[in-house]
């Protein structure tokens, strides 16, 4: 059964973020799988043993400690961030699997625009010309992933200047916008939707 799509539109992170917490720990062994497209108002998020020296110069915007995996992120408007609620014990790959299938979903999007993406070592996420455009933090608990995979659409990209973007001091950031997409948000969604659908379908 594909996992079912919610469009959340714009909507605060912290709200998501223990919805998604509350989905994961009363989901039983039935529970359909969840997709979540959402943009979140600006706020960066510190994974659960990033470093907040990360944090430049945050500049007002709101700084949060979550529980997903890496160091720290920004999301906001014109960033479209897709939340994968999925039981991992069903679909016979595990939570490295999930993060390339994340990743080839984004890699697979770009390439129907003519972009090609690519992968780094050691560094999840997808890039462009050495510039990351999405990014990859995870949980898993009971054997079910939460939080997802995040990409730059028309983002306003200043914001990443008060970061060091997932640890790394001086990463550049880009987005759909600049290498020359000029679909809308819900465009862009419906495109990735498909591509991640179809990277997420069991092993």
């Amino acid at each position: 059964m594909e996992p079912l799509t919610r469009a959340l539109g714009r909507a605060d992170y912290e709200p998501v973020w223990r919805a998604m917490q509350e989905f994961t720990a009363a989901r039983g062994e039935g529970t359909p799988d969840e997709l979540w497209f959402v943009e979140h108002p600006p706020v960066y998020t510190l994974g659960l043993a990033a470093d907040p020296a990360h944090v430049l110069d945050p500049a007002g915007v709101p700084v949060v400690r979550i529980d997903r995996g890496g160091q720290v992120t920004w999301h906001g408007p014109g960033q479209l961030v897709a939340y994968v609620l999925v039981d991992l014990r069903r679909t016979g790959y595990g939570v490295k699997a999930l993060v390339h299938r994340l990743e080839q979903s984004v890699l697979d999007l770009l390439a129907g625009y003519g972009i090609a993406g690519e992968r780094r070592a050691g560094m999840p996420g997808v890039y462009v010309a050495g510039a990351k455009i999405a990014a990859v933090g995870l949980r898993v608990s009971r054997g079910c992933s939460y939080h997802g995979i995040a990409l730059n659409v028309d983002a306003d990209l200043s914001a990443f200047a008060g970061i060091d973007p997932c640890g790394y001091p001086g990463l550049a950031a880009t987005r759909l916008a600049d290498l020359g997409v000029r679909d809308t948000m819900d465009a862009v969604r419906r495109r990735w939707q498909e591509t991640l659908l179809a990277a997420l379908r069991p092993a």
